[in-house]
Formats: structure tokens, sequence, C-alpha cells
């Protein structure tokens, strides 16, 4: 539940999702379920979506909901399925979703609660405010499937005539510039955009990342076991049909669609693999223009960076060299029909969301069925919504805000987010592997974060954005265009730290490295996740939790390498790194043995930041609950202990159920641990735990003291 220092435009993956209507990028508690009727878009046999509507009020479910539990099963066997068994059985996978869980039926709600608000703002009211307008129109236009099957491929006729018409490499740089403003994601060879200044926090520069790929994750294209064989097998099937949807031959399309993936693998074998990306210095490549232009001599990054509107950078971070490099060789290399069936298979792959039904489900059955396993495509109502919420958030956060938060609740979290703080205070000056000059910056970088909740203290500014009532295309591309610009805007500025990177209503949080801030918005802190009728035991366990878990990120092997200003910078001695290492490498030993699908174990070098936050924000949860209750007198509730009910109310934050296919992609896409690991790969270590449950040796719930791993 955090977001990586270098991913700065966290709505792009949101967008992704919505346009394609497979949520084929989405994060796993992205929601995603179904509701009006969808038969111009489900799958034919497809089991058909429970019938849903708008809700006009958010529902209740308790923090601590006792019908979610399994009896039956011993806690300290298996606390997931003590805490979450009864939920998994009331609870299977709708048909339009790879992944169902606590937070994705909580998104789910808060979706059909904005569906029922978009819905009245699409009415041509003349009282509506502008943004209202914005919203109401933009959602209008997007459920009018009609319009979007009689344009058909019409909206993207203007940029498939210059991408036909590209007839020498030096007119590549605007094109590219184009499309980027069309479609605003990495997969058309790279992503350019703004970020913070690694080693001068205070300073917003030029960045360029490595992209062009449309498989989730590099691997994808060298794995050579049968099912890796077979996907892409069906990928270049997906890649072939869309270009016989363009109107190419099938010959043609088949060639085209070879073509495609020779350059995507190209692409990926000069990626650095998701684990190398997690290091913040494998990163870090700042240069001057010249530096990257040596890197790609056939590409005019001036005459690229013109065409965004931009005057030239004089400096930029550059993320990944070695794939410039290579992507400028490619370039150098294929001829020129190659690049136009690159760019023309990734500018219809990217919109096809916004086009007629046809386009629509082709891109559902390769990227939602094929890749995840989901039977059937969210109904056109969600999608909807989710663009809205990805393009116009903060408008529509404020809807949200205005109806579902108060000042008491606000007030609350940072009363509980300060008790936390003071728990990781307490730990940092009390551990003994910690020298005294590491000890005192790391209690400077604590005192330094900044808690934000609920909703920022400025609201963005959507005037630049024009919206048509019946131009549902165009104005998702306005709406690219709007974001990149307005991140392209920041280069040369100073770092506005009071933007937020997700919308208000987001059932998520985050840590930012960079920022050192935590940001909990209003949609996580609504119950099941926090309830303000509930004891304080199961709040502490499953909000608690996550806010020591976005602390604990600030001190992970990530975050850790960020001093108290966000700068990346070393402010450990040697031999507190090498302590810090050790203890850390005992939760990747632990976590590298559980088994995800198949034989498929987690990669636990790519979840250690998540699985170190898991653990220590539970620790420093409970230290901060028994600090709380420390003067109360406490009962037993539910046949549940005040110590049994904390660690119940933590496990049932994340029940959950995961498709195999998409448990697959989760296990080499994915810094998480599924949930049944997260609940469980946690309380082993925790001696609390044990006696909570009255646990005895030999239980799979216990270890012994010596095994148990311990960092913060």
């Amino acid at each position: 539940m955090t977001r990586p220092p270098l991913a700065r435009n966290a709505a792009a993956v949101l967008i992704a999702a919505a346009v394609l209507g497979a949520c084929a990028s989405a994060p796993p508690q992205d929601p995603a379920r179904d509701a009006t009727p969808v038969a111009a878009l489900a799958t034919p046999g497809a089991e058909p979506v429970a019938t849903e509507g708008p809700l006009d009020r958010l529902p209740y479910t308790p923090s601590l909901d006792t019908a979610a539990m399994d009896r039956g099963a011993d806690p300290c066997e298996d606390l997931y399925q003590f805490a979450c068994g009864g939920w998994m059985q009331a609870n299977p996978i709708p048909p339009d979703q790879a992944r169902w869980s606590v937070y994705a039926k909580m998104a789910n709600e808060n979706q059909r609660y904005l569906w029922g608000v978009l819905d009245k703002l699409s009415a041509a009211d003349p009282a509506r405010s502008a943004n209202q307008a914005r919203m109401g129109d933009y959602f209008a236009a997007c459920m009018d499937e009609g319009a979007a099957d009689r344009h058909a491929l019409a909206p993207l006729r203007p940029l498939l005539s210059r991408i036909e018409a590209l007839k020498d490499r030096r007119e590549l740089p605007s094109l590219l510039a184009a499309l980027q403003l069309a479609t605003n994601n990495e997969r058309l060879l790279f992503r350019f955009t703004s970020g913070q200044d690694m080693k001068d926090a205070t300073k917003v520069i030029a960045f360029a990342y490595a992209g062009g790929l449309s498989l989730p994750d590099r691997e994808y294209y060298f794995k050579t076991d049968d099912k890796s064989r077979q996907l892409r097998e069906q990928f270049t099937a997906h890649v072939a049909r869309s270009f016989a949807l363009l109107g190419d031959t099938p010959v043609a399309a088949q060639a085209q669609a070879q073509r495609v993936l020779a350059l995507e693998t190209a692409l990926a074998r000069a990626s650095l693999s998701r684990v190398d990306k997690r290091d913040p210095y494998k990163g870090f490549h700042p240069m001057r223009a010249a530096g990257l232009q040596a890197l790609t001599p056939g590409f005019d990054w001036a005459a690229y960076q013109r065409a965004l509107g931009l005057d030239p950078a004089k400096s930029l971070n550059v993320t990944e060299p070695a794939f410039f490099k290579a992507m400028g060789q490619e370039l150098a290399k294929r001829d020129l029909g190659e690049l136009r069936d690159y760019l023309r298979w990734q500018l219809v792959s990217s919109l096809s969301g916004t086009l007629s039904a046809d386009w629509v489900r082709a891109d559902f059955e390769f990227f939602g069925q094929t890749l995840q396993g989901v039977p059937q495509l969210k109904a056109r109502w969600k999608r909807c919504v989710e663009l809205v919420d990805a393009q116009l958030g903060e408008a529509l956060g404020q809807e949200f805000v205005a109806r579902n938060f108060s000042p008491e609740l606000k007030d609350k979290t940072l009363t509980m987010t300060k008790q936390i703080e003071d728990a990781m205070a307490a730990r940092i000056r009390s551990l003994s592997w910690m020298s005294e000059a590491t000890r005192k910056r790391a209690i400077e970088k604590l005192q330094a974060i900044v808690n934000k909740v609920g909703y920022p203290d400025r609201w963005r500014d959507y005037g630049a954005l024009a919206v048509a009532r019946d131009d549902f295309a165009g104005n998702v591309m306005r709406g690219h265009a709007f974001e990149l610009k307005r991140q392209l805007a920041k280069i040369g500025k100073p770092v506005d730290r009071g933007e937020w990177g997700m919308t208000p209503q987001t059932v998520n949080a985050y840590y930012d490295a960079q920022m050192n801030d935590i940001n909990f918005p209003a949609g996580v802190l609504q119950p099941p996740l926090f309830d303000r009728k509930m004891d304080d035991a199961p709040n502490y366990g499953n909000t608690g939790g996550t806010i020591g878990h976005e602390l604990i990120h600030g001190f992970d092997d990530e975050g850790r390498q960020f001093d108290a200003k966000g700068n990346l910078r070393d402010w450990w001695t040697k031999k507190d790194a090498k302590s810090f290492e050790q203890r850390a490498a005992c939760v990747t030993q632990q976590y590298a043995q559980y088994v995800v699908v198949d034989d498929i174990r987690i990669n636990s070098k790519l979840t250690l930041g998540e699985d170190l936050a898991d653990l220590g924000g539970l620790v420093l949860a409970h230290a901060a609950w028994k600090a709380q209750v420390a003067d109360m007198t406490l009962e037993s509730r539910d046949g549940l202990t005040p110590e049994q009910r904390f660690f119940v109310g933590f496990a049932q934050w994340d029940c959950s159920q995961t498709r195999p296919e998409y448990a697959r992609v989760h296990a080499l896409t994915d810094p998480h641990s599924p949930g049944r690991y997260r609940i469980n790969g946690v309380v082993v270590n925790m001696p609390e735990f044990e006696k909570a449950f009255n646990c005895k040796p030999g239980q799979k719930m216990v270890k012994p003291n010596a095994e148990r791993c311990k960092v913060w």
C-alpha cells in the first residue's frame, strides 16, 4: 500500500485499467464489480453478474465481523482461515473480477455510491458548478455506448493517419509526443515526465522512464515454461486480431504481430527487473541533455520536447540508460514499417476501451480473460466511474468528502497516527543493534514525517480540461493530455508538498519516501476498515496496522535510503546497515517458502518492503493500542478476548480470494504478498499473538523465539 519513490503518476494506472475495461494493470485492491445489464459487452456464455444499482449512502459493515469468521478453524494453525473463512465462503469472486477482497468490495461500494452522484450530475442542470458539469458531461459521454459503436475508429483516425504518414525517422519525435499526449502511458516506448530530484527533494526535474511493453512484466517475454510460451502465442494472436480490426489482411496482421512481439522482446531484454527497480540507486542516473542524446543518437530529444510544448530540459534523470541505448539501436535498425506497426498497435490497444464493442471485447478477452482468468467484462457504468475518478478525481473527491468525512474522523486518525509514531520512537530508542549516530537521524526522519488525512488542503484546478457531452474518446484523450501537461509544467519548479497521489475516495493509503509523508484518503477511513462504532481493539488492529505499515515504509529496505528531507542519501553507519540487512534477510527467507499458486513461490526480494511494513506496522499498532487502553478495564466480546479481537480485526482487513491466472500475474508483478501470508506471515513472528490464543509449541502459527523475525 505504498507508492515507490519514482512513481509520480498514480492515476495513469487507473486510467489504463478503466480504458481497457479489463483492469490489466490495476492494483489488487482496485474496485471492479458489475451492475447494469451488459448484454452488448458481456462475454458469450459467461455467468451473469448480480444486478446492482447505485447507492445513496455507503453501507455499514463492522470492522470485526463475526459472520466472516470460521469458528471451526484453529487460529493457532491458521489465523487467516479462522478470521476469514466465513467471508471467503460468503463472498465468491464476482465474474468480472480477477481478485476479490475486503478492500475491493469496499471500493465497489464506493463506486456504486459515486455512480449515483455522477448519474445525477449527468443531467444537464444549469445549477451545476463548472466541475460538476465536467464530471456529469464526461460520465454521460462515456455511458453512451451507441455513440461509441457508431464512431468506431473515427476518434483515432487523425493519429492513425499521422502514423501511416511516417516516412522519415526525423518525424518520429513529434509523432511520438502526439501519441503520448493522447494516451499518457509508458507503453509507447518510454515515459517522459517530471519527478523530484532524488538528491535534492526540493526540486522537480525531468525524468525519462523505460517502457514500451504490453505484457505486465519483462519476464513474460523470456520464460520458457509451457504456460509462458502459450501466453506469448495468445498475445501474438490478440495483436494480430487488433490489426485485423484495423482492416489488415490475416496474413499481414500475423506478420505485423510477430514484429511487435520481436520489438517488445528487445525492449524487455534491456529493461531492469522489478526487483532491481526497487533499488533507488539503480533508477537514478542524472545527466545533461547531451548524455541522453548520446544514448539515442537517431532520436532528437529536443524536437520531442518542443512537440510536447516544453523548452528542452538541460538536465534530467534517465532511470535506465541501458534501456535507452537499446531503444536507440532498435529505432535505428528496424525499418519504418515495423515502427509504424508498433505505434499502431500501442495506440489502438491503449485506447481500445473508448472504441466500439468489438474493440472492447477483443481487448478484454486477452487482458482480462486470458491473462487474469476473469470470465466477464465490467459493466460500462463501472468503467465510466473509474475514468472520472482517474481524470477528474479531485473534483469527484470533493463530492465524496462533503458527504462522508468529518473533522472528528480526521482528528481520531491523527491521534492514532501520533500514538503509532510514539511507539516507533520508543522502539528506535531501545534498539540494541543501532548506534547513536544512526538513531539520531532515524528520530529526525520520524519527526519530519507529514501526515495527510482525508483530502488535500488545496483542490486541483481542472479549468484547462475541456469536456464535451458527445465526445467520449476525445474527452479521454484530452484528459490524458491535461494530466501529462500538468506533470510536465512542474519541471524546474519547487516541489508542491501539498499534492496528493491518490484521490480522496480511494480505498488505499501510501507513503512517499521523497515527500516523507503518509497519506490516508477518506475512502480508506470508512467501515469496515475504520469503524467509529467499534471498540478500539479491531480498529487498532486494522487501521492502526495500516498506519504502522505506511510509517514503516519510511524505514524499510527501500525507504530507509532516503533522509528526513526526502533526499537519497546514506545516513546509516556501515555496521548498522549490515545489522538491518541481517534482520531483513530473516523476512526474505521466511516469505520465500510460501507458495502462491502451482509451484510458484513468493519472490520475497520483490515483496520485502511490503512484508517488512506488514510486520513492523502491526507491532507498532499493538504497542499503540496497549497505550490507548492502559487505564481501561476491557471485556471480552463475541467470545473473543480484547487481545484476540485485536488480531482478528487485523486479519479481516485482507480477507480475499484470487483466481489462479491472476495469482500467476501477481507473483511476477506485485510487491505485496498474497493475503493469507500478509496475515499468517506476520503473527507467526509475534509472541503477543501466541499468548492471545494460548498457542502451543509445534502448532503452525508458533515459531521458536530464536527463529522469529524482528526488525523494528
